[in-house]
């Protein structure tokens, strides 16, 4: 069997690779291979269209994006051709080889104007160019499949994701170290996704433990782990951690102010709710009564930024 991961080079694309390299894929004879941008320019139909047909795989992991928000304001051909053309022609690579498609959407296509946590089911109304051009990927993959007799696909929506790179997380900290106070917006809720979360519940819900591949309704699903918070709360309860595990910051949590989203205008505009429910994958997994694979979903948003705030101190990488 073969895997085709797009991405390698970010966050989730890391976070694969290290799944993959816990797990002796070739005693199942899986082979994988994980492509960046230096080995396929996604906005350049003809090379994907070409490394699909020359790689041939079963399993599509699209965990490549254009995720420049505020930059895809001045850009938004090049946002929309990275996730919204280079989805469709892997959405239509799998309904012609029967294969299975994995891709990465954002809570960016809703506008955060609902009162409660968002269902894959409530309409889509993005307020970015980047939001945009994802909720115009989701789209696309829904088109291609729609009178497709073969393949599937999952569409896994998650939020403010970190991991091994650039994020909020690995920001804070930084300024934590460089600023004695810190103005943070309060009144923007989501979730925040770790990307080994990310990256191993996903191969949870399309592998069984042999690495097969499992049959699954084709379709959106939310993928977060439990909890709620705001950019304000993250930031203190990652900058606690920090300190507790020894970190030398110049930033007193006390110093940290709590702003409104209006105070602190970008050039895209931020959905204010970002909560989105995954109650339908957690299900969906419950399904095949693998309790091992529920155990990662009783670990809140909270100990999972705690476990990568320590860990990136102890590897000294702030």
């Amino acid at each position: 069997m073969q895997i085709l991961v797009f991405g390698k080079d970010g966050q989730l694309g890391k976070a694969f690779q290290q799944q993959f390299e816990q797990t002796p894929l070739e005693k199942f004879g899986v082979q994988v291979q994980l492509i960046g941008r230096s080995d396929c320019d996604l906005a350049n139909p003809q090379e994907m269209i070409a490394l699909l047909g020359r790689v041939k795989p079963n399993v599509i992991i699209n965990a490549a994006a254009y995720t420049a928000v505020d930059q895809a304001e001045s850009e938004p051909e090049l946002a929309h051709a990275i996730n919204a053309r280079a989805p469709q022609l892997m959405a239509q690579y799998a309904v012609e080889n029967g294969a299975t498609l994995l891709h990465y959407s954002t809570d960016y296509v809703f506008d955060g104007s609902k009162a409660g946590v968002y269902i894959e089911s409530d309409l889509r109304n993005p307020l970015s160019q980047y939001g945009k051009s994802k909720a115009a990927g989701e789209h696309a993959i829904e088109e291609v499949f729609k009178k497709a007799f073969k393949g599937q696909y999952a569409i896994l929506r998650t939020s403010w994701v970190y991991g091994d790179g650039g994020n909020y997380i690995r920001t804070i900290l930084r300024l934590a170290k460089e600023r004695e106070a810190l103005n943070i917006i309060q009144d923007q809720l989501g979730v925040p996704t770790s990307a080994q979360w990310l990256a191993a519940i996903s191969l949870d819900f399309i592998f069984n433990d042999e690495w097969e591949i499992q049959k699954i309704t084709s379709g959106i699903y939310h993928a977060v782990p439990p909890g709620q918070t705001n950019w304000y709360e993250l930031a203190i309860v990652a900058i606690n951690t920090a300190i507790e595990v020894g970190a030398s910051l110049k930033l007193d949590p006390s110093n940290i102010k709590p702003i409104q989203a209006i105070e602190y205008p970008l050039p895209a505009p931020r959905p204010m709710n970002s909560r989105m429910s995954a109650q339908k994958l957690k299900k969906a997994i419950e399904a095949r009564a693998d309790v091992s694979k529920l155990q990662r979903w009783d670990t809140s948003w909270t100990e999972q930024v705690r476990t990568y705030v320590q860990a990136l101190v102890k590897e000294q990488v702030i």
